[in-house]
């Protein structure tokens, strides 16, 4: 597994989170780089899932930043212990949203609104640029085959990414740049890996 910068010492813990308080995002980039030992260690326990450990961490980095950007600095205890909570419940939250793939949703059911306050519904992500196409699949077929291809075909890292961007899952949603800032890669990348994920759906529906 990829070194990592070491951890912090306490009064560095807080003046990185103190300068975070203030706005400085720099600060929190600190953090979020010298708490990824942390992450590294959480996803030891699941070592024995058939997970990928660097989609592992891409999803424990977020449970980092949350705990990061949600941290009370004013209760006095050490972020580690409250980071290492959230980041094993990002993981946890993964592995169950893996076993809902029988619930069955309406495919036109909204999933959240883009940056115009548009709505997007779940055909969005995979409908095809011929309506032809797309009219002529079973919608109980679909939304089922939907969920079934997400789970097989895609990767951890994929299935994060359009969960992030399109609020699966019930989760909120984020743009490009959003997702890019939060994982620490460029919002090339992401969108990179968005439209891979989108593809590999696409060709099952065409």
């Amino acid at each position: 597994m990829k070194s990592f910068p070491p951890p912090l010492n306490a009064s560095e813990e807080k003046l990185y989170l103190q300068k975070y308080t203030e706005g400085d995002l720099e600060a929190k980039h600190i953090l979020i780089e010298h708490n990824l030992r942390l992450v590294a260690h959480v996803i030891k326990k699941y070592q024995y899932l058939d997970e990928d450990p660097d989609d592992l961490i891409s999803i424990g980095t977020i449970g980092l930043i949350k705990a990061i950007v949600t941290f009370d600095i004013h209760k006095g205890n050490r972020l580690a212990a409250y980071a290492a909570r959230c980041i094993e419940n990002e993981i946890l939250m993964m592995l169950r949203s893996k076993k809902k793939t029988s619930k069955e949703i309406s495919l036109y059911e909204p999933i959240g609104t883009d940056r115009e306050g548009n709505e997007i519904k779940l055909y969005d992500v995979v409908e095809s640029n011929e309506e032809e196409a797309f009219s002529k699949i079973s919608l109980k077929d679909n939304v089922r085959k939907l969920y079934e291809k997400v789970e097989s075909e895609l990767s951890p890292r994929e299935r994060m990414i359009l969960k992030m961007r399109y609020g699966l899952y019930n989760e909120e949603e984020h743009t490009q740049r959003e997702i890019a800032s939060m994982l620490g890669i460029s919002r090339s990348y992401v969108s990179r890996i968005e439209k891979s994920a989108i593809e590999k759906l696409r060709i099952h529906f065409s």
